[in-house]
């Protein structure tokens, strides 16, 4: 194998030699990305096949993510292109969970579901994710390995056992779109090491999407960018890269700010506290942690499940980063980068790293530490592609075999669900309503089930609501816009089926009245006096959202400016 003759200067130290022994543009075929989607294809194929036997993989989030996406094809039918309250959770009521969750994977499904069946949509979307997990994988290695070890990397990242078990214990489709634009961050943030600031508004827009795709996943994405900037920054022995690292985070986060921020300002509004909180605290999952609550019997199985994954990926990792230390010459920059991150997501995963977990800013917000399988995983796919042609047939068929074992195993240990998009299809329609999310319950609302047959309107005493005291039409019933008209005989305090959140405003004969909540649910109350009255109650735009909304236009107008001056830069310097 041979490499470009620019690639080293004499006189420098293997830590400074320039990093990228990049493949010669000869040795990359015109058909290699033809061949990687295909082999990218192929496994997201194996990846979906037992979907069609057996039905949907229904893991932890299932059917919170179907009914996302349903509520959201339904909003989009109302004409809310961009839905901020979820009208059918809570058996009802509602709740803002589009405010809080990022909104790209829910708008992809619920683009999918508006053209395609919805029993098929969840195997659609995995199938989707891991070919673009493989092909940005493929993206990445081909500029460093082999054409036929970069086809190698694309399927192992595109089957890695982080994926498996997002797709088969999880269901979480979010992170696993957030997975299959990981590589390309990464070689963003290569390129930023090595100084190419031209490179800045392409890591901004995969950062952006990175955040409106998955927190948790961003925060994990975003926590390995500024390792490996810093120790770029280490080898480099210069702050540059940090530098163009901190703007291209900064467009990336400014990209998403029409999410990010109302997401940040308005969890003063919400329970997200129960989201970090007792089994969800991160020093209680950790691997092997000894955890156990009766009311959740299988949390402790599922611990030792994927730590048990989670260490296999560790050995591996190191294994195969002892068959490649070869290449540590040739790679100095990218060899040392990679092996920062695996070292570092295998720690946070162990007991030792609670501390961290304690202090860190945001840190608490994944809940779980095994989701740094993800970049555990990438660091995996791309030593073990490295060292393939060192490590012997038989070990690497025995590594195979280990791998279609392990797979096999967790397809098996899989809860298979035939039913679950026809339920939730039911309970939508019939306007039951599902379950809501714990951490997006808006404070002090306290509804159930056993609430769900309460009416779109009732009183607030029960004496009051007789037909002969007091009519009722109701002109509009949207999930973002209530209007009914009232006629009472005496003063009353209507409540509604919606749960008050500070963004709803009631508007009564044109006038704007403060909002008040039922002292039992939390409900929406509407005091009226005796007479008829137009009532219209609308999810207004609140400051945050406006302000987001700015940030990410400006942001937009930003890099499409950066990306310009950059290739009329380019161009300058092509002709010189």
């Amino acid at each position: 194998m041979q490499y470009s003759a620019d690639l080293y200067e004499p006189g420098m130290s293997a830590l400074h030699q320039k990093p990228a022994p990049e493949v010669p543009a000869r040795m990359i075929h015109s058909h290699s990305w033809r061949t990687a989607l295909i082999v990218s294809s192929l496994a997201a194929l194996v990846i979906v096949t037992p979907m069609i036997f057996f039905g949907n993989a229904a893991g932890h989030d299932f059917q919170s993510h179907l009914a996302s996406w349903m509520e959201m094809a339904a909003q989009w039918r109302q004409g809310n292109i961009l839905p901020r309250w979820a009208e059918w959770s809570n058996w009802g009521f509602g709740e803002p969970r589009f405010i809080f969750y990022p909104p790209a994977s829910w708008m992809f499904g619920a683009a999918l579901g508006s053209i395609l069946p919805w029993r098929i949509v969840p195997g659609t979307m995995i199938f989707v994710a891991v070919v673009i997990a493989g092909m940005t994988m493929w993206t990445l290695a081909r500029r460093w390995l082999t054409e036929m070890q970069s086809y190698v990397a694309a399927v192992l990242f595109a089957a890695n056992p982080c994926h498996l078990v997002m797709i088969y214990y999880r269901s979480d489709f979010g992170e696993l779109l957030v997975s299959a634009l990981f590589p390309l961050m990464v070689l963003g943030a290569l390129s930023v090491i090595r100084e190419d600031w031209r490179r800045v508004p392409l890591l901004a827009i995969v950062l952006g999407g990175i955040w409106l795709l998955n927190a948790p996943a961003a925060v994990v994405a975003t926590y390995a960018l500024v390792l490996l900037l810093v120790v770029g920054c280490v080898l480099r022995r210069s702050l540059r890269p940090l530098i163009y690292g901190a703007i291209a985070l900064a467009g990336g986060l400014g990209l998403a700010a029409f999410y990010v921020l109302p997401a940040a300002w308005e969890q003063r509004w919400v329970r997200v506290a129960d989201a970090v909180e007792g089994r969800f605290t991160p020093e209680r999952n950790l691997l092997f942690s000894q955890i156990y609550y009766a009311n959740h019997p299988g949390i402790q199985a599922f611990n030792w499940k994927v730590s048990g994954v989670a260490v296999g990926v560790i050995v591996a990792t190191a294994i195969a980063i002892f068959f490649s230390r070869r290449y540590i010459k040739q790679w100095s920059e990218l060899w040392w980068l990679l092996l920062a991150l695996a070292g570092a997501s295998s720690f946070l995963m162990l007991p030792p790293s609670a501390f961290l977990w304690r202090h860190l800013p945001k840190l608490r917000f994944l809940q779980f530490p095994w989701r740094w399988l993800m970049p555990l995983d990438f660091a995996l796919a791309f030593f073990v592609a490295a060292a393939i042609s060192r490590i012997r047939t038989i070990w690497l068929f025995i590594v195979m075999l280990g791998l279609v074992l392990a797979a096999a195993a967790i397809v098996r240990d899989t809860h298979w669900e035939s039913q679950s998009v026809p339920f939730v299809v039911e309970e939508i329609r019939s306007g039951h309503g599902y379950r809501g999310i714990q951490g997006f319950a808006p404070l002090n609302t306290h509804v159930g089930e056993q609430y769900e047959d309460r009416p779109l309107i009732t009183t607030l005493d029960p004496r009051d609501g007789s037909s002969d005291r007091l009519q009722i039409n109701i002109e509009e019933w949207t999930a973002e816009r209530r209007v009914f008209s009232a006629h009472t005989a005496d003063a009353v305090t209507l409540v509604l089926h919606l749960l008050n959140y500070p963004a709803w405003e009631v508007r009564v004969d044109g006038q704007t009245t403060p909002t008040e909540s039922d002292p039992e649910t939390g409900q929406l109350v509407v005091p009226l006096e005796k007479g008829t009255h137009q009532v219209e109650v609308s999810f207004r735009r609140t400051w945050d959202r406006t302000a987001g909304g700015v940030i990410s236009v400006l942001s937009v107008v930003g890099l499409i400016l950066a990306t310009l001056y950059t290739r009329r830069r380019l161009a300058i310097t092509i002709v010189e």
